[in-house]
Order: C-alpha cells, then structure tokens, then sequence
C-alpha cells in the first residue's frame, strides 16, 4: 500500500485505485519521436482524439523505492532490450463520475501528483494485444512525492514538467503543451468509462524519454508538485 503526504496538510492519501488510465502521443514533440511505436495499429501522427491505454494496479511503487528490470526479459534475446522512463502529470479522481461536460471536470478532481510511466518498449511494439503487456510490468508505475489537491494546484495546465537521469535533464515541458488538456482529458474518459474515487489517470509524457538501466536514478518533477526519485535495479 502507498501512502502519499497531501500537500498542506498533515493526513496522507492512500494511493489505491480500481485503474489506472493512460494518455499516449498527448505532447507533439513526443509524437515526432516515436518512430518506434510504429506498430501496425498506430499511425505517428498528431491524434485526432485521445489515444488510451490501461496499467494495472501492480505497476504502483513510492517514491524511493525500486524500478525492477525483470530478469527474465533476458530470455527473449531481444536484440535491442529496451525499457523507458516517461515523466508524467498524473490526475487522482475524487469521485464516481460518469460523462462529465468539460466545464465540470475539476468538480471530480481530487489532486494531482507525479507519475513516471515506465515502458517495455520490446513488448509494447510486438504484442499483437497492443500495450497493455508493455505498459503494466512489476514496479512500472511510480508515483508521489505527495498528493496535490485540486484547489491548491493553480492553473494545472502552466506546469513545467521533467525527467532527470542520474542528475541530467532529459526531459523539459510545459503542461500547457498537451495536446489534450486536463478537462477535455476527464470528459473523453469519463464517457467511455464509470471513474471511480481515487482511479488515475496518467496525461501522457513529453519529449526526451529513453532507456533505463541497472543503477540508474530517475527523477521526475513537476512545478508545484515536487520531485519523485526512484532507483533502477536489474532482478538477479
């Protein structure tokens, strides 16, 4: 279970969500990167509407704790073994909520915190399933330092975001450069799915993401929110 401290306030928040929801392709940049999502479903071009996909429940550790490689990806003899950090503005849903206008979509905002979407990108470009394999690995889902409420965050969409590995910045963004913005985010989602409280929902990363290794540490800020750090660690 992860517990996150909530921005002015001494309670903290239970991280435990019925799923998680993620943005792909929502930072332009981003788009003109990916030639190595090409896969026979996508096309590599601006997205008409918002490009979805699930992780599950188990990719979630804290800040601090281990990004695990697992071991047995070695078995496949990828010949270019590739696992991703993405830096990513992640929404925590405050209530069951169904169809939301986009007028109303911060009422059912509970907060904000980080998230780094971490990426199998061997699986996630082969799986004729799609991303889902890819996406939902072991510890593929960091999130924190803390839970920022709705009310505290300002104007969610002028936040720079970035990704440091071991002290080099490798990704540097601005919210406002979404090409899908948090309320029209809830209102596409909501109309395909039921959320429920404490569901999140990841809005997609910037450009400059790439490989981790062994050893690596991972930082992912974002203004107002702080900095999450996790170590990267290959299973034996």
């Amino acid at each position: 279970m992860i517990e996150l401290p909530i921005s002015g306030s001494k309670e903290k928040y239970t991280v435990n969500p019925s799923k998680i929801i993620a943005l792909g392709l929502n930072y332009d940049e981003h788009v003109k990167e990916s030639v190595f999502l090409n896969t026979k479903n996508l096309a590599l071009e601006r997205p008409t509407e918002p490009v979805l996909f699930p992780k599950t429940p188990n990719v979630l550790i804290g800040p601090g704790e281990s990004i695990v490689i697992p071991a047995y990806l070695k078995d496949y003899n990828f010949e270019d073994l590739r696992n991703d950090y993405e830096a990513e503005l992640c929404i925590i849903i405050k209530d069951t909520c169904k169809n939301v206008p986009e007028a109303e979509a911060f009422d059912h905002i509970y907060g904000y915190t980080c998230m780094n979407d971490v990426s199998q990108r061997n699986f996630q470009t082969t799986d004729k399933s799609g991303w889902f394999r890819g996406k939902s690995l072991d510890t593929f889902g960091p999130v924190g330092p803390q839970v920022v409420l709705q009310q505290d965050i300002g104007d969610v969409q002028k936040l720079d975001i970035a990704c440091r590995l071991n002290g080099e910045t490798v990704q540097e963004a601005n919210t406002e450069q979404m090409i899908f913005p948090v309320p029209e985010i809830i209102a596409f989602v909501s109309r395909h799915f039921t959320l429920q409280p404490g569901d999140l929902i990841a809005t997609g990363t910037p450009k400059g993401v790439g490989r981790i290794h062994h050893g690596d540490v991972v930082e992912i800020e974002i203004e107002k929110i702080g900095t999450l750090h996790n170590p990267v660690v290959q299973e034996q």
